[in-house]
């Protein structure tokens, strides 16, 4: 199956919530690689790269994960054809 990449921006409350690393079980869970990182201006920002059905999957547990999701930003790209999901510092 092909691969797509997302470009996620996910704003609220996710910052000093666990957000990140619920991110990274639920990314190996899902069969998603790419990273994850917060942003200066509280939010956090992931490039997730996977099988349509893995995203969608993802992007859902993403609406629920910890803290408070207000929004989310999702933008296709090409895949850079990442070998893991990682915390990004």
């Amino acid at each position: 199956m092909e691969k797509v990449l997302y470009k996620i921006y996910v704003r609220g409350r996710v910052q000093g919530v666990g957000f990140r690393y619920s991110a990274v079980r639920a990314a190996n869970h899902h069969g998603i690689t790419g990273f994850v990182k917060n942003m200066p201006d509280g939010s956090v920002y992931m490039e997730a790269e996977g099988t349509e059905k893995e995203l969608l999957d993802f992007i859902e547990w993403c609406r629920n994960g910890p803290g408070h999701v207000g929004s989310l930003t999702i933008d296709p790209y090409p895949p850079r054809n990442y070998v893991d999901f990682r915390i990004v510092f």
